[in-house]
């Protein structure tokens, strides 16, 4: 056999290789039979091959639709997504599934699962976090509905996880603000933070960096303005120290306010 006829036969062989390797997959695919795509859906399923699970059971969903087969068939199609990365779609599935087949035993489950695929979604906190947001939610929402679920101890934990996401970003975003001097934005930020996390940590930090902008932002200030805010930061004073007397930010505190009082002195003497 010549060189040419030997590398010809090696180019059949390797198609007829790689078309046995799909000639499972494609024979039922492509067969019709809803029976036989379920089964090997399961199969695929079983073995762990999500991807080949999901083509079969999408093919076959609207014969199974109302029968029996069809829980365990949207339960397995809904962790074909989530298995897969497809957070998404995952989501929508398990609440899907929730709510169709709402006598299931697989019911909180599913429902847990809906909110959770949503915290796979939660991205580094410096990104947008509006699946943070939509995860606590609905992890709440769980909660709520099943307090004496297993699974609030972990919808708790989560929550806490998240929020202390959502904390760290609304606090470099007033640093971030601190630090450009644009000083009313800081305040704004720091202040909504302190509403929205009232339980934090940072609290005496966080009304310090307010107590600092203010004081920079009436220093800055244009001359007619400057009375009103120096006033504000000395408001700002009284809070802070009201809370936070003894924390480490006092002396710097307690120095603003002396250079208010001196500001608003000078003031008054012109």
């Amino acid at each position: 056999m010549g060189l040419k006829m030997k590398k010809f036969s090696i180019i059949i062989l390797s198609i007829l290789i790689l078309s046995s390797c799909k000639t499972e997959f494609e024979k039922i695919r492509s067969s019709n039979d809803p029976e036989k795509i379920y089964k090997a859906a399961n199969k695929y399923y079983d073995s762990g091959d999500y991807r080949k699970a999901q083509t079969m059971y999408e093919l076959v969903i609207p014969f199974y639709r109302g029968k029996e087969e069809a829980e365990t068939l949207f339960y397995n199609f809904a962790y074909t997504h989530y298995n897969t990365g497809q957070y998404i779609l995952a989501s929508h599935y398990f609440n899907s599934f929730a709510k169709t087949f709402y006598n299931s035993q697989f019911k909180e489950e599913c429902e847990f699962m809906g909110a959770y695929s949503n915290v796979e979604m939660s991205p580094n906190h410096k990104l947008d976090q509006s699946y943070s947001e939509k995860a606590i939610e609905e992890l709440q929402q769980f909660a709520n509905r099943y307090p004496d679920s297993e699974r609030v101890l972990e919808c708790n934990r989560i929550i806490d996880e998240l929020r202390l996401k959502l904390e760290t970003k609304a606090f470099e975003q007033g640093q971030l603000y601190y630090n450009l001097n644009q000083y009313l934005s800081a305040i704004s930020a720091f202040d909504n933070m302190i509403k929205d996390f009232p339980d934090t940590k940072r609290a005496a930090e966080v009304r310090f960096l307010v107590l600092k902008s203010n004081y920079e932002w009436a220093k800055k200030s244009v001359y007619s303005k400057r009375e009103e805010r120096y006033n504000e930061t000395l408001k700002r004073f009284k809070q802070f120290n009201t809370k936070h007397a003894t924390s480490k930010y006092i002396e710097e505190a307690k120095a603003i306010e002396k250079n208010t009082l001196e500001s608003l002195k000078n003031i008054s003497n012109v």
